[in-house]
């Protein structure tokens, strides 16, 4: 497998992001000047996740409230999707959260999106609720999704077997 690894986004990231983006999400995604605004907006902490070639081929961007962390948006090149780099991003934020004492991550989901779904739920996210017609391109409805405390024996065994599975892929972590 190739080595991958996480680093904070930076504007050198801009263009393989948008490039992430418009393979992702089409004509449906964030402009450049919205990540410029998330990468000095103070509340944000925006994490790539960069190939041995130094191009970011996926990123997670969290908004950071008190003691919740937000994820705003996750994607992974198609050319890349299948490698646990997605899970890379999440346990790497993860990490993060731990280390400035926040407690709970949430979400919002496509309804349909059945593998971003099941990948959470790996995660310990839960579904309590919905946003109806959140999906500005297609009015499809966003579940929404939340962690327990972090800092519970519970989750803290949900981290540590994900932590152990992306380890034994040759994670660097």
């Amino acid at each position: 497998m190739e080595n991958f690894y996480v680093e904070k986004m930076n504007l050198g990231h801009l263009d393989d992001v948008m490039e992430v983006e418009a393979k992702c999400y089409g004509k449906h995604h964030w402009s450049r000047a919205s990540f410029v605004s998330e990468i000095d907006n103070p509340c944000a902490n925006y994490l790539t996740v960069v190939n041995e070639a130094n191009k970011c081929v996926g990123y997670m961007g969290v908004w950071r409230i008190i003691d919740e962390a937000h994820v705003t948006n996750l994607a992974i090149h198609p050319d890349f999707q299948g490698n646990y780099l997605a899970h890379f991003l999440i346990l790497s934020s993860l990490k993060e959260c731990y280390e400035d004492k926040i407690k709970y991550m949430t979400l919002e989901v496509r309804k349909s999106n059945e593998r971003a779904k099941h990948i959470y739920e790996k995660f310990g996210f839960k579904s309590l609720g919905i946003r109806k017609k959140y999906y500005q391109d297609n009015n499809e409805d966003a579940i929404i999704m939340w962690t327990e405390n972090i800092f519970s024996e519970k989750y803290k065994e949900i981290y540590n077997r994900n932590k152990e599975y992306l380890l034994e892929k040759n994670f660097k972590l």
